[in-house]
């Protein structure tokens, strides 16, 4: 080789290897937030298997929620399943041996302590809960010609029921998910960081007495108040579920966080879906979920989230 050949391959070779190193030196792509494809998201209740008929009647016939046909999970365990807006509420007999306990007062223990629906008529939502058996709702004036009342359901978790007479047909299919905390801080960087939705003003509850600070994707809201540094944690009554196009890109950014994992990364036999189970910084159970594409020769179309089917399956509150 000459010494013409020797330097232009030691100046093609000098060329690549700083290109190399360009490149290692750029920095990884963060993992991606949640993408959403659900313009809400869903809810469920664990509940003791004793009191299963009386939570179909509460959820059903009291507050009126449309049901939905339910998923079949093995073993004879059923997950209910109520319709409210583009979501849903999802209702699960049975509490899991790991989680905690502490139903009842919403500043008893941190964690999900109430559900909010919204109606249009009060005095048919007062002759429903008569109608089967429960006292009527105290409700008060809420300003802005609203009015709310507090119930509780058979399992003890509140329900916070507010009448907006002559809304928009949607305002009716919105729910508001109420999380008391042990730290407004580090709660509000999970759920606007790294669930990525939107904040929104703090606003003041005053049925509930507490100054609520939101964060909503499309109709669904989590509302966080704090009412102490150190009370028992609630795990298990209640959880948020995502519908998102990204469940593995979610499940490296919650690594890359070190947010805690319930359930790891992996589908359900018998349905064609991926998820993975993580909790808000006071263990509240945040799953997220991915209906996956049909592998090719598959018989039958996906079935969507309103029909009952596997899009529908994400079965957290029996696992």
């Amino acid at each position: 080789m000459t010494m013409r050949s020797r330097l232009k391959t030691a100046l093609v070779l000098a060329s690549l290897l700083g290109a190399g190193n360009a490149l290692a030196d750029e920095p990884a792509a963060a993992p991606a937030k949640p993408v959403f494809a659900q313009d809400s998201m869903n809810v469920y209740r664990r509940f003791s298997p004793e009191i299963r008929d009386r939570m179909i009647e509460f959820y059903n016939q009291v507050l009126g929620l449309p049901s939905l046909n339910p998923i079949n999970l093995g073993r004879g365990q059923q997950m209910l399943l109520y319709k409210v807006g583009t979501g849903q509420v999802k209702l699960a007999s049975g509490l899991k041996e790991d989680r905690k306990y502490h139903p009842a007062g919403l500043n008893e223990a941190t964690g999900i302590r109430e559900y909010t629906f919204y109606f249009p008529d009060e005095a048919a939502l007062v002759a429903r809960f008569k109608a089967a058996g429960y006292p009527a709702p105290a409700f008060k004036d809420f300003g802005g010609g609203r009015r709310a009342a507090l119930a509780q359901d058979p399992g003890g978790f509140n329900v916070e029921m507010i009448i907006v007479p002559g809304a928009p047909p949607d305002t009716y299919g919105r729910v508001d998910v109420g999380i008391n905390v042990s730290d407004l801080k580090r709660s509000a960087a999970f759920y606007r960081d790294f669930c990525n939705l939107d904040e929104l003003p703090p606003e003041k509850d005053a049925l509930l007495g507490v100054t609520k600070h939101p964060f909503r994707h499309g109709t669904t809201t989590i509302e966080l108040w704090s009412a102490g540094h150190a009370l028992p944690a609630d795990t298990g009554s209640a959880g948020i579920q995502y519908v998102i196009h990204n469940v593995r890109e979610v499940d490296a950014l919650a690594k890359a966080k070190d947010v805690t994992v319930e359930t790891p990364l992996g589908g359900v036999a018998g349905f064609n879906i991926l998820t993975v189970w993580l909790n808000d910084p006071d263990g509240a159970t945040n799953y997220f979920y991915q209906l996956l594409p049909r592998a090719p020769g598959a018989g039958g179309a996906p079935a969507t989230l309103a029909q009952g089917g596997p899009a529908q399956a994400a079965p957290g509150p029996s696992r």
